[in-house]
């Protein structure tokens, strides 16, 4: 049995992973989805891996699963715990030394998500469309009515490690996802890196539209990896 540790994106909470969870369990595995502290203005990337490390507590076989800016927590975790493996899901990959706020302008996102939204022809005051367009229409308003503040605290502050923890990590890239694009992030993991990273189908949150298949792909890497 492996414990899941899940670490949410920005300004969510724990219930956007309720339908991965259910999934792992059903598979017999413990899971921890984290609950940070993203609406606190005195909480910093310091802080959210506090959060992540006190949930875990004294469990072992770890699994770390961080999705969007919980790219920015994760090796932190990694870093304090002993993880047998990271999966980032179409999760924001920090540099030494950046902070998560100018993550966005050392990427070229501005210009990725602009040319995005040209393909789509997306309304750009449309959110559903650009997060949830591969949801069920019941998860997608669940999602909504879930959204919690985000505090702009933790973006100010450079990401803290000198280089990436000696942990094994993959990287899992939704393809349809139109806030973080595919061709855009591929680039990303293979600068930052250094691989090309797994596809499957899914807008930005995966573990609501695909949670089945996103299980499965977290199985077959534990099994590579004999954890």
């Amino acid at each position: 049995m492996a414990t899941y540790v899940l670490l949410p994106g920005a300004g969510t909470d724990t219930w956007y992973w309720h339908p991965l969870e259910a999934e792992l369990r059903a598979r017999g595995h413990d899971v921890v989805a984290v609950d940070l502290p993203c609406e606190d203005n005195a909480a910093g990337l310091a802080e959210y891996a506090d959060a992540a490390v006190g949930a875990v507590g004294g469990r072992g076989d770890l699994i770390v699963v961080a999705h969007s800016f919980g790219g920015f927590t994760a090796p932190l975790v990694c870093d304090r715990l002993p993880v047998g493996l990271l999966v980032l899901l179409q999760a924001q990959i920090p540099a030494p030394g950046e902070s998560p706020g100018e993550w966005w302008g050392n990427t070229g996102h501005e210009e990725a998500r602009r040319e995005q939204d040209e393909r789509d022809g997306r309304d750009p005051d449309d959110t559903v469309a650009l997060f949830h367009h591969d949801t069920p229409p019941e998860l997608a308003a669940g999602a909504q009515e879930h959204a919690r503040a985000q505090s702009a605290t933790p973006f100010m502050k450079p990401w803290p490690l000198a280089a990436w923890p000696a942990v094994p990590t993959r990287f899992l890239l939704a393809r349809d996802d139109r806030f973080l694009p595919a061709a855009y992030l591929r680039r990303i993991v293979r600068e930052r890196l250094g691989f090309t990273p797994d596809e499957m189908p899914g807008d930005h949150c995966p573990m609501l539209g695909h949670p089945r298949e996103l299980a499965d792909r977290l199985e077959a890497y534990r099994t590579e990896l004999s954890l």
